[in-house]
C-alpha cells in the first residue's frame, strides 16, 4: 500500500494540510475586514487535502529517470536549507520590521542567491510587488499588514 514515493508523500501532506486546518480555523473573523483573514488559509488547506488525496491514488511507476531527477547535489541542498533559513527570518522579522521592509529584503536576498544579478530590475518589480500588495489588503480588503518600523 505505501510502496511508492508518492504515497508516502501524499500521506505526510495529507497529515500537515490537517493539521494547518486545524489552526487555520482558529484564526477569529474580524469585524472590519470585507474578507476575512481565515478565507485563505481554509482554502490552501482544503488544496493540499484534495491534491495529497489525489497523489495518494495515482497509479504510476516512477521510471529510473525519474529517481536519478530526485538526487541533488551538495551545492543544491545547501541552497535549499539557505533558502528555507531566508523563510524563517521573514517570518520571524515581519511583525517587528514590518512587511514592506521585509519582504522587499527577502525577494531580494532570494533572488540574488538563485543568481538574479540585474539589481535595477530586481528592485523596480519587488517594491511594486511589495507595496500593490501590501496597498491591497490594507485599502481593498480592509486587511492590516504589519507596518513595523514604517509610520503607515
Amino acid at each position: 500500500m505505501l510502496n511508492s514515493l508518492n504515497r508516502k508523500v501524499s500521506i505526510v501532506i495529507f497529515l500537515i494540510a490537517t493539521l494547518y486546518l486545524f489552526y487555520s480555523y482558529q484564526i477569529e473573523p474580524s469585524r472590519f475586514a470585507k474578507i476575512d483573514a481565515d478565507v485563505m488559509p481554509k482554502g490552501l488547506g482544503f488544496l493540499l487535502i484534495v491534491l495529497s488525496v489525489l497523489l495518494f491514488i495515482e497509479n504510476k511507476e516512477e521510471t529510473e529517470q525519474e529517481k536519478a531527477k530526485r538526487s541533488l547535489t551538495k551545492e543544491e541542498v545547501g541552497l535549499l536549507l539557505l533558502i528555507v533559513l531566508f523563510v524563517i527570518g521573514y517570518i520571524l522579522l515581519l511583525e517587528i520590521i514590518g512587511f514592506i521592509i521585509v519582504t522587499i529584503l527577502f525577494l531580494t536576498a532570494t533572488s540574488r542567491v538563485l543568481g538574479y544579478t540585474n539589481w535595477i530590475k530586481m528592485l523596480i518589480v519587488f517594491v511594486t510587488f511589495t507595496l500593490v500588495i501590501y496597498f491591497s489588503f490594507n485599502e481593498l480588503l480592509g486587511l492590516s499588514l504589519p507596518s513595523g518600523i514604517l509610520p503607515f
